[in-house]
């Protein structure tokens, strides 16, 4: 069999709804998008439930479909950020995924980003880790991107069978959530009454920091609380390029795709110039997904930023972020590589009048010089859902994916 290879460009969050701001377009129709456009009119396109019609993924969720794992193996939020930032995790740790806060004296949540804080976190981080708790369990606590962290308890007999502090969105605005077990068990009370025992201690810390005060005295948020979610084990999954047979990379500055992609088995390759929002260098993005393709058969290169914008409802932020990933696919366009196909794709709706997930499709692309094109002219929401791809679960369509490439396994005799 002759082997092809795939670059798959995935914009977080792209999917929205019609806006008013924008005249009644959503913000991907609304952007210039040659390059999109281009790809989908020699494409074929089509619509992706991840899981399914009508469920709000998660960006972890959304990645391991398209990294090609089995939804059922989830291994909770916690475990795939500890993952992304090379945290040492050990069999019997607690994980979660945390967001550095800010919350008044009565504990509302004020800001769940703590104004998306973008001063390195280190100096917090450095008051709170290795805090001993009750019980012989100590409390590990590492930044990530921006406002995002990871904490780990790790001690005799704790469960992940606990709920989030974290009151989400739409709730901020009210007092964060006390942390409860989800089951009977005695290790599940003990892991709740232990995190809510470390809420309680950093707060104290973190609000009398010297960087919260000097970000109080500069009109700043104060970063004093974490908020908590996804509690989690830690378990080995499968690699889908072993299992596909293929050299696989990812190329992203966000924890949570890298943690997800590490634990798919694919390389990961991110820099320092890579942020979430709009500063990211979309320019060496695209020339290291160009060399990564030399030496890997699928490589995968991520955006954050039009996700960012549809949870801050910045519906022209979003056209800008969306045009800025336009011209990062052109680069990648314009060079490349002979029988390599080229993909569009998105890990969930991020409406910015919902702020949130939501469970719309998303549209995506397979452009290449054997696809059998089909009639759509432009990368949309709509147009895309004319498709000859029709309507498809993310798993379906990164099975296509490898069936394109030739790494599909072939069933029965």
């Amino acid at each position: 069999m002759y082997y092809k290879k795939a670059i798959v460009a995935i914009a977080d969050g792209l999917g929205d709804r019609p806006n008013p701001l924008l005249n009644g377009l959503t913000p991907l129709q609304k952007a210039s998008t040659p390059n999109l456009d281009k790809l989908a009119a020699q494409g074929i396109c089509g619509m992706v439930d991840l899981l399914a019609p009508g469920i709000p993924v998660g960006t972890d969720m959304g990645h391991l479909i398209l990294f090609g794992g089995d939804p059922a193996d989830y291994p909770g939020r916690g475990p795939i950020e500890a993952c992304g930032i090379d945290m040492d995790v050990q069999e019997g740790d607690v994980i979660l995924r945390c967001n550095l806060a800010t919350i008044d004296q009565q504990g509302v949540v004020i800001d769940r980003r703590a104004g998306r804080i973008s001063e390195s976190a280190e100096e917090l981080a450095k008051a709170i880790t290795g805090m001993k708790l009750s019980d012989d369990v100590t409390a590990y606590f590492r930044p990530a991107t921006e406002h995002r962290a990871v904490l780990i308890l790790r001690g005799p007999d704790l469960s992940d069978k606990i709920t989030d502090s974290d009151p989400k969105e739409p709730h901020q605005g009210k007092r964060y959530l006390q942390v409860t077990a989800t089951d009977n068990s005695s290790s599940a009370q003990k892991t709740a009454r232990l995190l809510n025992e470390f809420l309680a201690k950093s707060h104290v810390i973190l609000d009398a920091h010297p960087m919260n005060l000097r970000r109080k005295a500069q009109g700043k948020l104060a970063a004093n609380f974490i908020l908590t979610r996804g509690a989690g084990n830690f378990k080995k999954l499968e690699s889908t390029p072993q299992r596909q047979g293929f050299r696989g990379c990812c190329i992203a500055g966000e924890t949570t795709v890298l943690g997800v992609a590490k634990l798919t088995g694919f390389d990961i390759q991110t820099d320092a110039r890579f942020t979430a929002n709009l500063e990211t260098d979309f320019a060496l993005k695209a020339e290291m997904t160009l060399k990564a393709i030399e030496q890997n058969d699928l490589v995968f290169v991520h955006i954050k930023a039009t996700d960012l914008a549809g949870h801050d409802n910045l519906p022209f932020e979003k056209v800008e972020a969306i045009e800025c990933y336009d011209r990062m696919v052109g680069a990648i366009l314009e060079r490349l590589p002979e029988h390599t196909y080229f993909a569009l794709a998105a890990d969930h709706s991020t409406p910015c009048e919902v702020r949130e997930h939501t469970g719309e499709p998303v549209p995506v692309v397979i452009y290449g010089q054997d696809i059998r094109r089909d009639h759509v002219l432009t990368y949309d929401e709509i147009a895309c859902a004319e498709g000859s791809l029709k309507r498809l679960t993310g798993t379906s369509f990164i099975n296509t994916i490898f069936d394109y490439m030739g790494y599909s396994h072939k069933q029965g005799s």
